[in-house]
């Protein structure tokens, strides 16, 4: 009797003091249901106010697999009233890991809702493991046109997985609010006993990306790509001024809202994720180093060997096609030689080379507000050779991104000064009010205005008028551009290959007064098509087409 006594007390003990949490809690949870409710997701819209990515409410049948004894009976029924075969909604229910909650089908109608509820006349609720609520589904009206720039979300959470989405995961989703109920026996809410959390919609992101320029630079682009079945290609606009993008392709692409059944290598966005080495479209940057460090001067003539241009340390260069003898910097830019570039990469050396181009923004992020960016590849000075000094002034031995050479074009365009790429031109919160702006002003120059005017009105508008760039000209306005042919490295081994090459063009106008920048670059057209595969064949009437929709667009005044 003493025995068992005592073992009672030191059952009540245990109960009391070492236990009390565990059973607490277990009878709280017997005791509230909890239902939880979701912010609306911030709307993202272009720079006019139309809408790239939004969510509206929708209705969603779900399941509580832990109530449902017998799933296939229940999805049979189930079944005929959504539209939806047995088999996928019995498999959803039993291979959830979730055993409180699954999401089976969205968007359904009301008399859907009231069918599955039992509340429709003459029908009687299906099972009380199945119910109907209400969520909202994320939606993109524009599907793949800005895809690359939006991103998307899960399915499920609707959290951003890519693009603005992502960058600005915790301003778009808002904060969320969780109603705490007493229930009965069957976890049926009683009445409402307290809220956790405040409710707040998330905020709004007004995009610099214009809808209208980037449906001209899709189109195009998607012409070309397809034209000469390539195996990428991207195209960016941008605003000199102040680095606004107002369109970003990059192809291939995909429809966000079927992005989890998407070969991932096209949920990519090429135009800051890939690096690849620029070609002669990085001779008019170099050039301007130069002109900045009074090595080289606009008047005096630079002899290129003939096309053979041989020495110690940095072994044999040539020119593309033909030969040159004397010429002048804007001529050596015009006919884009190789052999002039290599003496001014000389001139300058390899600690003000690398300076100039780091000032340009190579080899280190942009600053870009979106997800992913990638740095490109320029060693230090002190990796370099006597190869790397004369190969780097014509776009080998560095790497870049698509999105670092539309800064550094920006920045010749706009007279010298230093300026961020950037995708979002504002961000509102739900009640209206802008809760801060995207971008910056230009600070400071990078190059003086004489140089960066002289580079793009004389030796730019040369090469459109004169040069490899012909193909872009265009009647309303003056063009200016460069083009820029790479070969693309072996996967197999060293060196480069002889049949593949990424076709680059990069142009502005009006020259007098830049008001839009356009990259265009295609990579591996395929060659044995016989129409050419460098960027003044390929790229450069892209990047004019662009240019010409994009400037009557915006009502500039022609010359």
């Amino acid at each position: 009797m003493i025995g068992a006594f005592l073992a009672l007390a030191w059952r009540c003990f245990d109960l009391q003091y070492f236990k009390s949490e565990h059973y607490v809690d277990a009878c709280l949870r017997q005791q509230r249901s909890y239902q939880p409710q979701t912010p609306q997701r911030g709307v993202i819209v272009d720079c006019r106010g139309r809408i790239l990515a939004a969510s509206s409410k929708v209705l969603q049948v779900f399941a509580e697999p832990r109530l449902i004894e017998e799933p296939k009976a229940v999805s049979s029924e189930l079944a005929e009233i959504i539209d939806m075969p047995a088999h996928e909604i019995c498999r959803l229910i039993t291979d959830s890991n979730n055993r409180g909650y699954v999401k089976i089908k969205a968007d359904m109608g009301p008399n859907t809702r009231d069918i599955v509820l039992g509340r429709m006349p003459g029908t009687r609720r299906i099972h009380r493991g199945i119910g109907v609520e209400s969520a909202w589904e994320r939606r993109y009206p524009m599907d793949r046109l800005a895809a690359m720039v939006v991103g998307f979300t899960s399915s499920m959470e609707s959290r951003g997985l890519a693009g603005i989405e992502y960058q600005y995961e915790e301003a778009l989703r808002g904060s969320s609010q969780r109603n705490i109920f007493l229930a009965d026996a069957a976890r049926r809410p009683l009445r409402l006993k307290e809220h956790s959390g405040a409710l707040a919609d998330g905020a709004g992101i007004i995009l610099t990306i214009d809808a209208t320029i980037q449906q001209f630079a899709r189109d195009e682009l998607a012409r070309q790509y397809e034209s000469y079945e390539a195996e990428s290609a991207v195209a960016i606009v941008a605003e000199p001024a102040d680095g606004a993008i107002l369109a970003m392709v990059s192809l291939p692409d995909f429809d966000p809202s079927q992005a989890g059944s998407t070969d991932a290598n096209n949920l990519r966005n090429r135009s800051i994720t890939d690096p690849f080495e620029p070609g002669s479209i990085l001779k008019p940057i170099v050039a301007a180093v130069a002109l900045e460090a009074e090595v080289v001067n606009t008047n005096e003539k630079i002899f290129c060997e003939n096309g053979n241009y041989r020495g110690k340390g940095f072994g044999r260069i040539g020119e593309y096609r033909r030969g040159f003898g004397n010429l002048t910097l804007r001529e050596i830019l015009t006919n884009s030689s190789n052999i002039g570039m290599a003496k001014i990469g000389q001139r300058l050396g390899a600690k003000r080379l690398y300076e100039g181009l780091r000032l340009f923004g190579f080899g280190k992020l942009t600053g870009l507000d979106l997800p992913g960016e990638g740095e490109g590849f320029l060693r230090a000075p002190g990796q370099w050779t006597g190869y790397s000094v004369t190969r780097i002034p014509f776009g080998q031995e560095i790497m870049v991104t698509s999105i670092q050479l539309v800064q550094a074009f920006c920045i010749l365009s706009n007279g010298g000064r230093l300026v961020r790429p950037h995708v979002v031109k504002a961000m509102v919160g739900p009640d209206g009010r802008i809760m801060r702006l995207g971008g910056a002003p230009p600070v400071g120059h990078v190059v003086k205005p004489e140089v960066a005017n002289w580079v793009v009105r004389k030796a730019l508008v040369s090469v459109v008028n004169e040069g490899t760039g012909k193909r872009a000209k265009l009647k309303q306005w003056q063009v200016f551009g460069k083009t820029g042919t790479a070969n693309v490295a072996r996967s197999d081994g060293p060196g480069y290959s002889d049949t593949d090459y990424v076709a680059s063009f990069i142009a502005g106008a009006p020259a007098e007064d830049p008001a839009v920048v356009v990259l265009v670059s295609v990579r591996k057209p395929n060659r044995s098509l016989g129409r050419g595969y460098t960027g003044g064949v390929v790229s450069a009437p892209v990047a004019a087409r662009i240019l010409e929709k994009t400037l009557t667009y915006l009502r500039r005044q022609r010359r």
